[in-house]
């Protein structure tokens, strides 16, 4: 029972690792929204292709987040990742003690 135990916490640092730098490129794709980056920079290209195909599906799924020019897409996926993020440490918390 201790290595599945182990198994599950590595797993769930790894998940939660990935979360929380798909966390910081949303910021970073909000923050190049403010300005007018230069679109041929590799950093620029590789946040825009990790982000735009998510803001994309959101926007489909909810019409309702591009409202008067104003995107809250990137709000909408901030919130699923910290939501995802809590409720993987609950369950992980949970399951421990059992």
């Amino acid at each position: 029972m201790a290595f599945l135990t182990s198994l599950v916490s590595a797993l769930y640092a790894v998940v939660d690792t990935v979360l929380s730098l798909y966390f910081w490129i949303v910021l970073a794709a909000v923050v190049l929204s403010w300005v007018n980056p230069d679109p041929y920079n590799p950093i620029v290209r590789g946040i825009r292709s990790l982000t735009d195909p998510v803001f994309y599906r959101i926007r489909k799924w909810m019409p309702f987040t591009y409202l008067s020019g104003i995107d809250f897409s990137p709000i909408v996926i901030i919130l699923v990742i910290k939501f995802v993020q809590i409720f993987l440490a609950q369950l992980i918390g949970r399951m421990i003690y059992f």
